[in-house]
């Protein structure tokens, strides 16, 4: 089968010819691959940023928004059938340990990140991952629409879900980046919660597009952001502030635009925070942080995006293709999800 595999970072990935999965245990699943997202964390994975964390072994096929058919089931698999159609929870989990037991799924003891970790991920055509990781989908769904939802959506969902009870009639929300995860959070936040919204990013068109899927009010970020926010909330800032950029100074930019007593939801990655301790002291602040989601809230997320509430806005590219759409996603060419189709 064709596959992207890393070969070496700081440099592009090579499509090669490998052997197709195998199943290696009772609950192990082999999908055929409908959908694969191209994510910004595949570009910090060839920059070489999670090779400490992870440590995979080179070559490695990458890819961990992955949605498809279920090809081969090993023994003990009763949740899903041959033929059913499934999105893929990115981080199989062991069920057992304590975190798993308490809903846990991402902090599980026992976890592996196929596409990230030494396991290769779904840029292919096939992908061996595990029962527990199968939400079966209705079987008209096209998993290259639904792909980027396993995490890109569960990862901007969770964040929102969390922060539900503090998001109450009156309140105003903050979202800053409207891109591949910025934009599945507004409708995350439209669906679940009746704050006002308020998006911040720098490019017009991602504006554009948030203010049709959900958005009140929108703020370009041009250096001025921080106050026009503050002039959108009575000079105070957001109750809550979800950060999908989190780089390039964008992540103290979110912490100026929380309201004393609020939250700063970190979910992007790459930049540095600095605080004064005080300024936490003295305004109460809170900073979350946030990585993948539970299983429950994949399948709640599905519920949403079965029912047309969530929708990603993709751009298709055939498998032979990926290096393109990286190259497009590292330039700022994709508005939305880049998904890959083998």
């Amino acid at each position: 089968m064709k596959a992207v595999r890393v070969h070496g970072y700081h440099t592009d990935p090579k499509i090669d010819d490998v052997p197709e999965p195998t199943l290696s245990g009772p609950l192990d699943v082999i999908v055929k691959v409908g959908g694969a997202g191209v994510c910004r964390t595949d570009l910090h994975i060839l920059e070489g940023q999670w090779a400490d964390a992870m440590g995979p072994d080179l070559p490695y096929v990458i890819g961990h928004e992955n949605a498809g058919w279920v090809h081969e089931i090993g023994a003990g698999v009763t949740n899903v059938s041959v033929g059913d159609t499934v999105i893929l929870h990115p981080q199989p989990s062991c069920g057992l340990c304590l975190a798993c037991r308490a809903g846990h799924d991402m902090q599980c003891e026992n976890a592996f990140f196929p596409g990230l970790s030494n396991n290769d991920g779904g840029m292919a055509e096939y992908l061996r991952t595990t029962a527990r990781a199968c939400v079966k989908l209705r079987p008209e769904t096209n998993p290259a629409d639904v792909a980027a939802l396993a995490d890109a959506g569960i990862t901007a969902y969770h964040a929102v879900r969390k922060a539900v009870p503090d998001l109450y009639p009156g309140t105003t929300a903050v979202v800053q980046g409207a891109g591949g995860l910025g934009h599945i959070g507004i409708q995350a936040l439209a669906a679940l919660t009746a704050t006002r919204i308020i998006v911040v990013d720098r490019n017009p068109d991602a504006l554009a597009l948030a203010k049709q899927i959900g958005a009140d009010e929108t703020v370009i970020s041009d250096g001025t952001h921080i106050d026009a926010v503050k002039d959108l909330t009575g000079g105070v800032g957001a109750n809550v502030v979800f950060d999908f950029v989190a780089e390039g100074g964008a992540e103290n930019d979110a912490w100026q635009m929380t309201a004393p007593a609020g939250s700063q939801y970190i979910i992007g990655y790459g930049g540095e925070l600095t605080i004064p301790t005080l300024e936490f002291v003295g305004g109460e602040k809170n900073i979350i942080g946030n990585i993948v989601g539970t299983y429950n809230d994949l399948a709640e997320l599905m519920v949403l995006a079965q029912a047309g509430k969530v929708t990603l806005h993709t751009r298709q590219y055939p498998l032979d293709a990926a290096l393109d759409a990286l190259h497009d996603l590292d330039a700022g060419r994709v508005r939305g999800r880049a998904i890959l189709v083998p």
